[in-house]
């Protein structure tokens, strides 16, 4: 169908989908380990967990909460230690069906041998925190101490199992060396976090996790049926000769688990001991049967961030797509990866990204870089910048305490929280972006005007017209159209200050990027069939 469209091309300020980041921890000394959770009952209502120093209390994980999608926050809350001589770590937090929001979290103190995994409820939204409920003790699989990296996962799906909450946690190494064999643990509480249940292995004969990995850590995904699912690395030569990710789910809250795997070839790993190398598990809320994995490889040399998708529910995997879009062997490596659906099926990815680094290791600047891919697109849009400065190394950044961050994307929002040390400490910073398909707007300079896009009409027939105007006559607007597989189906470079586009283009959908300098915007367009 051909198809001419209207298009208005206005330098204008877009504060409102890309603002500043915001840091919301302010700690004086050190603030690591974000965690975010929004509300599914309200996507304004955000409550932001990590951990920070407090003196004559040591390291204790502090809460905060939005009640307007991060305009204001509330002051800090410190949760209290369950013995006074405890360091707090690895915070998680998930809503219930109901708006009750959970926080997960280790206490312990390797000085006198003790520590457990705790979970605190909150019927006001955060602002305060009930008494802890042991999860599991550090004695509770006797010399394996399985109280380190819990995360928290909870059903929404309205079925008979809505409300449990399933915790994964795995051996520590501040204990000191471990006995193998190794396990990532699964504990259950049916009664909405009053207590916990007995704990057990995840793993099982054919499945281990092994003796050569010492921390099996299980990442935890809920789908909207109510299937738990899981994913630990394994390598056990009897298993298979090569690593493995192996992925459980279970469909009976815990009391059985099926299993698959991803092999992967050693050579693939990045092992750099300096990288935060996650593997993140996320469930597409609009498809029960849609999961996806992440982890780094270095297939072109440098660390890139490669992702796998099931559309059975884990039974098998298509292969792996790279996200980041830098030059390919460009010796600059990535890390710190997390990701999130939108409840439509709409899809982000996050990372802390080197592409604009002077050198090639982990001790250089970084910045946090993104990438979105619709519902219905078959391919990622091109990557875009969250954080807004690059931040120089610093030294903190090698040790335990900033492994990962954070995002969620609700209301085609992307939601991100990141520790870095841009201020010379590192402190929690967050960022709130609008990513609707319709607009997405991000990047913009400080100082500079950026194009502002507006589509009449939309959806638009053969009748249509696309008329863009440059009112500041900028030069070198570049434009390009992708169909829903991704595919650039035109592209021109605009440098008149008016211009008309003949489209010759089958009905559906299409998106259409407009990029101006460091500027990128991608608006969703219809054609009726």
């Amino acid at each position: 169908m051909k198809g001419i469209i209207i298009f208005t091309l206005t330098l204008l300020s877009v504060s409102f989908a890309f603002g500043q980041n915001q840091n919301i921890s302010g700690g004086a000394v050190f603030d690591g380990e974000p965690y975010l959770s929004i509300n599914p009952n309200n996507p304004q209502h955000l409550v932001v967990a990590w951990l920070g120093y407090q003196p004559f209390n040591r390291i204790v994980i502090k809460t905060r909460v939005s009640f307007n999608g991060g305009s204001s926050w509330s002051i800090t809350n410190l949760v209290s230690h369950t013995n006074p001589s405890y360091i707090s770590a690895d915070p998680s937090l998930e809503f219930d069906s109901n708006g009750n929001i959970f926080l997960c979290y280790v206490d312990y103190d390797t000085g006198i041998d003790s520590g457990s995994v705790y979970v605190r409820k909150s019927t006001d939204g955060g602002l305060n925190w009930g008494s802890p409920v042991e999860v599991i003790n550090a004695h509770a699989d006797p010399g394996k101490y399985p109280c380190d990296r819990p995360w928290i996962a909870i059903d929404r799906s309205g079925g008979a199992n809505d409300g449990n909450i399933y915790v994964t946690t795995m051996p520590p190494n501040v204990f000191g060396p471990l006995p193998p064999p190794y396990h990532p643990y699964f504990t259950r509480s049916a009664d909405g976090g009053a207590s916990f249940g007995q704990w057990r292995y995840i793993d099982t004969v054919n499945w281990l996790a092994g003796s050569t990995i010492p921390q099996p850590a299980p990442f935890s995904a809920m789908s909207g049926n109510g299937t738990f699912h899981c994913v630990y690395p394994s390598w056990v030569l009897s298993q298979n000769l090569n690593p493995q990710f192996i992925f459980a789910s279970s469909d009976n809250a815990g009391s059985s688990f099926s299993y698959s795997s991803i092999v992967l070839p050693f050579s693939a790993f990045f092992r750099d001991s300096l990288a935060k190398i996650g593997y993140p598990l996320m469930a597409d809320p609009s498809d029960i049967n849609h999961l996806v994995f992440f982890t780094l490889l270095i297939l072109h040399g440098d660390a890139d961030v490669f992702m796998w998708e099931s559309f059975d529910g884990g039974i098998t995997w298509l292969n792996s797509i790279r996200i980041n879009d830098d030059p390919i062997g460009n010796n600059r490596m990535q890390d710190l990866v997390w990701a999130d659906f939108d409840t439509d099926g709409d899809l982000v990815v996050s990372w802390r990204d080197r592409r604009n680094a002077p050198d090639s290791t982990y001790v250089t600047s970084s910045e946090i870089w993104g990438a979105v891919r619709h519902k219905d697109s078959a391919n990622f849009f091109p990557n875009f910048k969250i954080s807004d400065t690059t931040v120089a190394y610093d030294t903190v950044l090698a040790l335990a305490g900033n492994d990962f961050m954070c995002i969620k994307f609700v209301d085609d929002t992307l939601n991100a929280v990141w520790g870095d040390t841009r201020n010379g400490k590192l402190n929690i910073w967050f960022q709130r972006m609008a990513l609707d398909g319709t607009v997405l707007s991000i990047h913009q300079l400080s100082s500079e005007s950026v194009p502002f896009a507006e589509i009449s009409p939309n959806p638009f027939s053969e009748n249509a017209t696309l008329r863009i105007t440059n009112q500041y006559e900028y030069t070198n607007v570049e434009l390009k159209i992708f169909n829903a597989l991704g595919k650039i189906v035109f592209e021109e470079t605009m440098n008149s200050k008016f211009e008309t586009l003949n489209l010759n283009l089958p009905g559906g959908i299409y998106f259409l990027q407009i990029q101006s300098g460091d500027f990128i915007q991608i608006k969703k367009i219809e054609i009726a069939r």
